[in-house]
């Protein structure tokens, strides 16, 4: 399998002792695109700096498309956009791409083809020639994403692409993703918007502490997970034992609201079938599928359980 990311041991302590990242261990191939989920804190922004070379490691190694951490030939083929960009604001649209474009290496005359396409692509044709300074919070976020693109990049990496963005804004850029992905594209996706990253990523790993604690597909993640919520009077310390082995039990209101979390597919038959022979008073059982978000709280909260 080729890797566009590879991450074997990534350590970064800083002055005084502080540890930003305790071991970061990533493999991510070519024409995925891969969720990097934490907390406030967690490490994630240390660890993208470390994956693009802009900081060295402390200790452990990675590579980009095979080569080393900051190897310039693989930093060329990589497009960022970080969470707290600042663009010049005289410059129009198409003036802010040609710039970012010259940067990267890129003919005037493939600018010139590049630059309309790139626009069209991220929803700012009609504004190319506009000044940035009259755009949104929401049109700059877009004419980033542009700069990340325009030089045809094989590995996106984007901190938090969507979180100026209206409902309408982020699903366009979630399509940008997904044709990214459909040509073969890498997409590197932090981002604290949980529901976007189910929809659009192959994958996922979520980082606390400087770890990452999970780590696997959708599907694996999320798919056998079953949480079930409950409402009953009159439950037991005998039910609550016999609810236990069906899965993890997490209280709401005591015995009365709580939620199960089971990998059995029957197990919301096998929680009524207690409850009812246990003399408890059922008022609701509702099984929900547990969402990214549910799990990702789960995790960090609870540990990698």
């Amino acid at each position: 399998m080729t890797l566009a990311i590879r991450a074997e041991g990534l350590r970064k302590v800083y002055k005084r002792g502080a540890v930003a990242v305790q071991s970061l261990n990533l493999e991510i191939p070519h024409g995925e695109v891969f969720g990097f989920l934490g907390l406030n804190g967690a490490g994630k922004t240390t660890s993208v700096m470390m994956l693009l070379g802009c900081i060295a490691p402390t200790a452990g190694r990675g590579e980009l498309f095979g080569l080393p951490l900051g190897d310039p030939a693989a930093r060329r083929r990589v497009g960022f956009l970080p969470e707290k960009f600042r663009f010049h604001e005289f410059l129009t649209a198409a003036e802010l791409l040609r710039v970012h474009g010259r940067l990267a290496g890129m003919s005037n005359a493939d600018l010139d083809r590049r630059i309309p396409e790139t626009l069209d692509l991220v929803g700012l044709g009609k504004r190319a020639d506009s000044p940035i300074r009259e755009f949104s919070k929401g049109m700059q976020q877009r004419v980033g994403l542009g700069q990340a693109l325009i030089h045809d990049p094989d590995l996106l990496v984007l901190d938090e692409p969507t979180s100026a963005l209206d409902p309408l804004g982020r699903r366009e850029v979630r399509d940008v993703l997904l044709h990214l992905k459909s040509a073969g594209k890498t997409v590197f996706l932090n981002s604290h918007l949980l529901s976007e990253v189910e929809l659009c990523c192959d994958r996922v790993a979520v980082l606390n502490r400087g770890s990452v604690v999970q780590q696997g597909s959708m599907s694996e993640l999320l798919g056998a997970t079953l949480r079930i919520e409950v409402r009953a009077l009159g439950v037991s310390e005998s039910v609550m034992s016999e609810i236990k082995s069906v899965g993890r039990v997490d209280p709401i209101n005591g015995a009365e609201h709580f939620n199960v979390f089971a990998e059995d597919g029957e197990a919301t038959e096998r929680i009524a079938a207690i409850l009812v022979n246990g003399g408890a008073r059922v008022r609701a059982i509702t099984p929900h599928r547990e969402t990214l978000e549910d799990f990702f709280v789960r995790v960090v909260e609870g540990g990698s359980e």
